[in-house]
């Protein structure tokens, strides 16, 4: 079973073999309080899993039935194993945008012909926008990069 190779597998994230581990046991007949003291989870997480899995499994069945989709089968269980995305606005910042905030924080504030020895968060938040990295940033956005 597909199941049991994620659920081995050396190479797969932590997350991905746990979860291939969690349908087994569930699979198996343990319950949600069983699974969730075996694998060190919450009673929730594990009964959001077993919840995700009822939901996908016929999905899956019909893929391993189909000669022409049973290929496709290991990027299926992965990609029902992975987390979704959450909720929320996304991201202000690119993460170049914040590498690059960084490697000015890196650099004597000197080079850029800021009259203090230290860079500040206002400093930094200031020198992004001169460079054009970023058109506007607030100096707490900055010093949660930094922290």
């Amino acid at each position: 079973m597909l199941l049991k190779q994620f659920a081995q597998r050396k190479t797969l994230s932590h997350q991905l073999v746990q979860r291939s581990q969690l349908i087994l046991a569930i699979a198996a007949g343990a319950n949600n309080s069983q699974v969730a003291h075996q694998l060190g989870m919450t009673r929730g997480t594990v009964r959001c899993w077993r919840q995700r899995w009822l939901t996908v499994w016929p999905t899956l069945q019909a893929a391993e039935g189909d000669p022409e989709q049973e290929s496709l089968l290991p990027e299926l269980l992965a990609a029902v194993l992975r987390d979704q995305p959450r909720p929320g606005a996304p991201a202000t910042f690119e993460p170049e945008q914040i590498v690059q905030i960084v490697a000015i924080a890196c650099e004597p504030p000197t080079d850029s012909q800021r009259p203090v020895t230290h860079w500040t968060p206002t400093e930094l938040a200031q020198e992004a926008v001169k460079r054009g990295i970023v058109q506007h940033i607030s100096a707490r956005s900055v010093g949660r990069f930094l922290g």
